[in-house]
């Protein structure tokens, strides 16, 4: 296994800001933005500082003979002009900025993002792109934060060839006042760490990172913070009558594990739970996925790291919200003790489910955490979970559904607009509700097959209860698709893992914090 505390600590990057003219702070590559020209154009407008026409005009006359258009993700390197204390200019696309603020930051965190991922393997650079506000200050920082990753653990021959991530980076934000801007990197930079953590996880493969590795890697993630960790095993688990991780670690070696983070702060009047599936291998178990499908099922653990970095991530800031993160570990492999298609189990709470099809596992582990969540009575429950194949038929590959009761369900697609990631709210048809009915069973672990993101979640909510019948408000977040980037890079987002989710996460804790609610 690889080094546990390089895992703990992935590479990052420095990130400070700067007032002072470009002229006075040296660098390897200096980072300005390039606005998507008009039609009929035949290169874009590079977007430059105040007071720096002149200097920069080689600049503006290598982008036009380069026809550089500046469309999103467009990177173009040139030579930096003489007189600047820079090797080379970085020109990136930011397509047309808009007016109106999330948008605006998503555009610059994205740019900021696709030049720090060009820059790989060097050591510095000024971020010049147009910051006016303290919000888009925090999306270049972000962009830096997000953009600087690389994952090299499991390599040995070809290591070297791996280039470390950009290592330091200046915002030039001469308009913002120093206080905003030592916010925006302290928060930048905790987002970062908790974003490459997860996408860390995710990369790693399934024969190191199985239930109870993940759950001593959370152990010693959160050693020295003020995050407590306890984990039930197989024993534990067991008598607590946790039958959905129990049913589907069953057929594996490597045992189920249910991690509980606490992050309690004394002065918090709010308490999130939030939920995570953390298959860390997904064979479908003996209803077996064809070969070609499981070769990226090392990512069905994205939605417990996502849980576990938004947690320690909301430490960090120091959020004053208490949150309980639950990681429900398992792996699901077909064997001579594995759980049959028609096994009833029983859920945590006696509710018993007919398990039709051992692929649609996801849901089951979820539900014993979301029964165990929700009985410290919390005062929101999201749970997030790379869990249909329907998801990304419905909303494509960088989109995820987001599920559950109105408002929350509403609270939580502001949060993923506010932090940049792309969620979009979906409804719970009550006529899907029937074909989750079983003969045999409380109910059934599948049910119509149009409709399967929805009839997921729909299953879901049938293990989200309360004290003394309380229902606790309730969202439930697909990321199938968003979690694992089987494509080439794009943006801020490396291929293989993304860390989906985490920023949302930490963002609905925010907006709660600050809205009171």
């Amino acid at each position: 296994m690889p080094d546990v505390q390089d895992l703990l600590e992935p590479r990052g990057i420095e990130l400070t800001a700067t007032h002072k003219a470009l002229g006075r702070t040296a660098a390897h590559a200096l980072v300005l933005a390039v606005e998507k020209g008009r039609e009929g154009e035949t290169s874009g407008r590079v977007v430059l500082p105040a007071g720096e026409q002149r200097r920069l005009a080689p600049v503006v006359d290598a982008a036009a003979a380069l026809r550089v258009k500046g469309a999103a993700d467009e990177v173009t390197v040139v030579p930096a002009p003489s007189g600047l204390p820079f090797t080379v200019v970085v020109l990136t696309g930011i397509g047309v900025l808009p007016e109106e603020t999330a948008e605006r930051a998503e555009s610059l965190r994205r740019a900021t993002g696709a030049a720090v991922r060009r820059l790989a393997g060097t050591d510095s650079a000024v971020l010049a792109l147009p910051v006016t506000t303290e919000e888009d200050a925090a999306a270049v920082a972000e962009g830096a934060a997000l953009g600087a990753f690389a994952f090299a653990h499991q390599r040995a021959a070809t290591a070297a060839g791996v280039q470390a991530p950009l290592a330091s980076a200046v915002v030039h934000a001469p308009g913002v006042a120093r206080a905003a801007l030592g916010r925006c990197l302290d928060r930048a930079a905790a987002l970062g760490r908790g974003v490459r953590a997860a996408r860390t996880l995710v990369d790693l493969s399934p024969n190191v990172m199985f239930p109870e590795a993940v759950a001593d890697y959370a152990r010693r993630a959160a050693k020295g913070t003020r995050v407590s960790v306890s984990v039930l095993a197989e024993k534990e688990l067991a008598k607590g009558g946790y039958g959905g991780l129990l049913g589907v670690g069953q057929g594996s070696v490597h045992g189920p594990r249910l991690v509980k983070l606490e992050y309690a702060p004394a002065r918090a009047d709010k308490h999130y739970a939030y939920v995570g599936k953390g298959i860390t291998f997904d064979s479908g178990g003996l209803s077996l996925k064809p070969p070609a499908s499981m070769m990226t099922m090392k990512s069905d653990m994205a939605g417990a790291a996502a849980v576990l970095a938004a947690v320690l991530t909301a430490a960090e800031l120091e959020l004053p919200v208490k949150v309980t993160g639950w990681l429900c570990l398992a792996e699901n492999l077909p064997s001579s003790t594995a759980t049959r298609p028609g096994d009833v189990i029983t859920i945590r709470g006696g509710r018993t489910v007919e398990v039709l099809n051992t692929d649609a596992e996801g849901r089951l582990v979820l539900a014993d955490g979301l029964v165990a969540a929700c009985e410290e009575g919390p005062d929101a429950v999201v749970d997030i979970a790379t869990l249909t194949g329907a998801q990304m038929v419905a909303l494509g590959a960088r989109t995820f559904g987001i599920m559950g009761d109105d408002a929350l369900r509403t609270a939580v697609a502001e949060a993923a607009r506010g932090a940049g990631e792309a969620g979009w709210p979906m409804p719970l048809p009550e006529h899907l509700r029937p074909s989750l009915d079983s003969k045999v069973a409380d109910l059934k672990n599948i049910g119509d097959k149009n409709g399967g993101m929805l009839v997921a979640g729909i299953f879901l909510r049938e293990f989200v209860g309360g004290e003394d019948g309380a229902r606790v408000p309730w969202a439930h977040v697909d990321i199938a698709g968003p979690s694992f980037n089987e494509g080439s890079p794009y943006g801020y987002t490396p291929a293989e893992g993304t860390g989906a989710g985490v920023r949302t996460l930490v963002r609905l804790l925010e907006d709660a914090v600050a809205g009171g609610r």
